[in-house]
């Protein structure tokens, strides 16, 4: 007799393709860790029987320029293919990257680029980035990890891919500086420069958002709070529509010129508001380049949403 249960419903299979460099093996890993059997550099003429043979829960396949018979209008062809089955739930996941970030990437390394040879790097990376180009442009989900650190490309996979069933809402703030760009996976932008800036204190310019007497200063400044009360009201109906939509994660990114103060501060209210009201959130300080105080804040302002 066999026990093996088939899961039910169309097998999930994430096929996970994108730039050398950008990150694959961790989008691997991290799809791993969310239950995933994962397979890398699968050679395209086994992608169909692959796929459509495996009946032991989802699976992710890497595929890029490395793998054997690797041709981006002929993995576009057999994902066509693999989608006309009933059977099979297909998710394309394209990783991008600048090409100066990727260039860091190899130079720091030192791993040679698949496409390079006896070729610069720039013109293996141009040459990749022709080749994969239409990938790009029919994927379900493309990730910039230009900027992004590993962990926040895992939380995206798991916020995406993370298991089976309805899962609650969970919140990823993310305060930064405008001067080093936005955030390219946030969902949601708030500027706050309108606020009074500590830069200008010479008490509290080395200091961070996280720092008490930076909240003090802020919080006395007359804008905040209107602000916030109508931040927290435009979130307070948005956030169950997200969540009825079936989105695991919203990503909000609040900015300020450096994301020093500011923009660090007003995370932490945010973060605070939605814990009164029992959201899961995290918070990350993208910008802040000096150590956290020993004894970092608990924001004590109320926000109410009006």
């Amino acid at each position: 007799m066999n026990d093996v249960k088939k899961p039910r419903g169309p097998l999930k299979v994430v096929i996970v393709t994108g730039m050398s460099g950008a990150g694959k093996s961790l989008a691997l890993r991290a799809l791993e860790d969310a239950g995933f059997e994962t397979v890398d550099n699968l050679p395209l003429a086994l992608l169909n029987s692959f796929a459509a043979g495996h009946d032991h829960g989802p699976v992710a396949i890497g595929v890029d320029v490395r793998t054997r018979d690797f041709d981006g209008p002929g993995l576009m062809s057999r994902i066509s293919a693999l989608r006309r089955d009933e059977a099979l739930s297909i998710d394309l996941v394209f990783l991008d990257s600048d090409t100066e970030i990727l260039q860091q990437r190899y130079t720091e390394s030192r791993r040679p680029h698949p496409l390079a040879d006896d070729l610069p790097v720039a013109v293996a990376i141009d040459t990749e980035r022709r080749l994969i180009s239409s990938l790009r442009e029919h994927a379900d989900l493309v990730i910039d990890t230009s900027r992004l650190a590993s962990v926040d490309l895992k939380r995206i996979l798991m916020g995406q891919f993370g298991g089976p069933g309805k899962r609650p809402l969970r919140i990823f703030l993310t305060s930064f500086g405008y001067r080093n760009g936005l955030p390219r996976d946030a969902d949601l932008v708030f500027d706050v420069r309108f606020l009074k800036n500590p830069h200008y204190v010479p008490d509290l310019k080395a200091k961070t958002g996280l720092d008490r007497a930076v909240g003090a200063y802020i919080e006395e400044d007359p804008a905040l709070a209107p602000f916030l009360g109508r931040l927290t009201a435009l979130l307070e109906p948005l956030l169950p529509l997200y969540e009825a939509e079936g989105k695991s994660y919203l990503t909000i990114a609040i900015g300020c010129t450096g994301g020093q103060h500011r923009s660090v501060y007003t995370v932490e209210r945010l973060k605070a508001w939605l814990t009164e009201r029992g959201v899961a959130s995290e918070a990350r300080h993208r910008d802040i380049h000096t150590s956290p105080p020993v004894a970092p804040i608990t924001p004590t302002g109320s926000v109410t949403a009006r």
